[in-house]
């Protein structure tokens, strides 16, 4: 294979990479948005009450293994590009870019593969107690009765040491989101000396909301309920 059919190679991958990455980004949005309901009642009604909706409803069920398989494809391209990168020098853009320069370039592999690790355990907790009927119902004084997922939410988050591995997690996956969120638009070709400075700012920003998000539901319930 010639060089220049190499460098396009490596450029579909990192633009399909890139695609995934921003999928996902809009995937945590809800999921946060979701998450962050167990705090507003002590008997979790409003998150179960959204919990037993996702689970419910064939459209979003259908959506989740579309959500699996961006999943599946980021990963393996993660892993394939950084293997690239390894085995020789790669080809760059012709503008070093933020993204090629971000202290957090360098490890985006090793904070990926612990937020994947950190997922492995997360759906083992959440995922798979759901879809296998490992969670106990519970019937609200409206008569609605649902799986009472909110409750290993809770419980799990009285653990110290589970909350201590889901803040450190969360964090890595901050700086994950740091570097890859304007990283994407790199690899989609929106760079330039106005706007990228833009899209650096909204990058960081979002990694910060969406990392203070999923780390005050831990915090909130360990020290608070």
């Amino acid at each position: 294979m010639s060089n220049l059919r190499l460098k396009y190679a490596s450029i579909t991958k990192k633009i399909i990479m890139g695609v995934m990455g921003l999928f996902l980004s809009s995937f945590l949005v809800v999921h946060l948005s979701i998450n962050l309901l167990v705090l507003f009642d002590n008997d979790q009604y409003l998150f179960n009450q959204a919990a037993h909706f996702m689970a419910t409803n064939p459209l979003i069920q259908t959506f989740q293994w579309v959500l699996f398989l961006a999943f599946v494809v980021h990963i393996i391209l993660g892993i394939v590009l950084q293997i690239q990168n390894w085995l020789a020098r790669p080809i760059g853009y012709k503008v070093k870019g933020y993204s090629e320069q971000s202290f957090f370039s360098k490890y985006m592999i090793h904070t990926g593969m612990v937020v994947f690790i950190f997922l492995i355990i997360h759906f083992a907790n959440f995922f798979v107690k759901a879809k296998f009927g490992m969670v106990d119902e519970i019937t609200y004084p409206d008569g609605k009765t649902v799986d009472n997922l909110g409750i290993l939410i809770v419980n799990l988050f009285k653990d110290g040491y589970y909350v201590a591995f889901y803040v450190v997690s969360i964090l890595l996956l901050g700086f994950h989101l740091e570097h890859g969120f304007q990283s994407a638009f790199q690899s989609l070709g929106l760079h330039h000396p106005v706007y990228t400075r833009w899209i650096k700012a909204l990058g960081t920003l979002f990694s910060v909301v969406i990392t203070l998000g999923f780390i005050t539901i831990p915090i909130v319930i360990y020290f608070f309920r």
